[in-house]
């Protein structure tokens, strides 16, 4: 009994190991894993030489047990034996050391591979017999002990690790790992700032004009054009700016001469693929272009760390809660500019974002139509009435989450 528990809890330990603590093990030079990372590189030696052992020694105490049964009690003896020793074995060297060996599985499966490395060299003909035996009638079916599957995760896979880890990872440390992961999902079009918000300046304006558009600039680095936003010139950073207006002889000639020159990214770009781009090309602005080459946003590399790390505090963008304002009455105003992704995360709403970007595009969308104010509506369950609508575009809309019915 104690070697058929031996073998069971051999094998339920061997094959509840966590793979990745094991390979993590493995790379220390831990002695344990090492071993077991050996046998179980052939799974089908090891299961083979395992169940070898179990049953070579289940069938002998059955063989002790009905010779024992049948000295004692006569031909009753051998139904008592096989009652007896059904329950024994089950209690014994099945359920009991299986049910240790699946929750201290280390414990069991280092300690038991010195024992089961030794048996695989005495007893490796046979196991190699059986091996080939079994091996060959797996082939009938088209499998073979080649198509082992490597323990990859998948990324739904990965999210379930790091929701599960729990107090082992802080909370905002799992959100920036998320945040990561969703990284290849979001596209430049989810973070970037809206031509029509682009702080840029014409360079056609008045030069006075231009002067104090440069000096009060919030930005670092500020988008020169002609005439329209599609025609861009560059990019002026403000340090050359300032050392330009500390010049007597500032003039346009020399403001053009000072733009850096623009870097173009296609729409569709998700933001993985962006930040190598960046770190690539060591840029940190880009403008955002479709397919025509029409300018349809600007994109910044701090744009795309706050999808990991959250809204640096020194960010001139509204933020969701600015855009979102909580009602007497429950509701909430939305500005029609907003971001879906945006208010989705800060309200923990689930408004579609796989076609329009903003709050004012996803009720057009829905519509078919630019509405007139006092409309109402329902998307995704959420009661929506449109409070304000000014040159083609939805300024303000009011939803009410209470009473969202799916």
């Amino acid at each position: 009994m104690l070697i058929s528990g031996y073998f069971s809890s051999s094998e339920t330990g061997m094959m509840s190991l966590n793979r990745y603590r094991l390979k993590h093990l493995e790379k220390e030079n831990h002695k344990g894993a090492l071993r077991v990372s050996a046998l179980l590189k052939r799974p089908d030696r090891l299961i083979g030489l395992i169940l070898i052992g179990n049953n070579l020694v289940n069938i002998a105490a059955s063989a002790v047990a009905t010779i024992i049964g049948m000295r004692l009690y006569g031909d009753v003896g051998i139904a008592i034996a096989t009652f007896v020793l059904t329950f024994v074995i089950l209690i014994f060297a099945e359920v009991t050391p299986k049910t240790l060996a699946a929750i201290y599985p280390e414990k069991i499966a280092f300690p038991s591979s010195i024992l089961l490395k030794i048996l695989l060299i005495v007893l490796f003909p046979l196991v190699v017999a059986i091996n080939w035996i079994t091996n060959g009638l797996l082939k009938l079916f088209g499998i073979s002990h080649k198509d082992i599957q490597e323990h990859s995760l998948s990324t739904e896979e990965l999210r379930t690790v790091v929701y599960e880890s729990g107090s082992l990872i802080p909370e905002h440390h799992q959100n920036m790992l998320m945040s990561i992961l969703d990284l290849e999902q979001v596209t430049v079009e989810d973070v970037m700032i809206p031509r029509n918000e682009i702080i840029a300046i014409d360079i056609n304006d008045e030069w006075k004009s231009i002067m104090k558009q440069l000096t009060h600039a919030q930005h670092t680095r500020v988008l020169l054009y002609r005439d329209q936003i599609d025609d861009a010139v560059g990019f002026i950073h403000s340090r050359d700016a300032l050392r330009l207006l500390t010049k007597e002889q500032f003039t346009k000639a020399n403001l053009l001469r000072a733009v850096r020159e623009i870097y173009y990214i296609p729409e569709g770009t998700s933001l993985n693929t962006q930040l190598l781009k960046f770190q690539q090309s060591k840029e940190r602005i880009g403008l955002v272009v479709d397919e025509y080459g029409d300018i349809q946003g600007l994109v910044t590399l701090e744009d795309i760390l706050e999808e990991v790390v959250g809204d640096f505090t020194t960010t001139m963008a509204r933020s969701a809660s600015e855009e979102v304002i909580l009602q007497p009455d429950g509701s909430y105003l939305v500005d029609g500019s907003a971001n879906i992704r945006d208010i989705n995360k800060e309200m923990n709403w689930q408004f579609p974002i796989n076609g329009p970007k903003t709050f004012s595009g996803l009720i057009v969308e829905f519509l078919e139509e630019i509405p007139e104010a006092n409309v109402g509506l329902r998307i995704a369950g959420y009661p929506i009435e449109i409070i304000e609508v000014k040159e083609n575009m939805i300024k303000v809309a009011r939803v009410i989450p209470e009473f969202k019915k799916d």
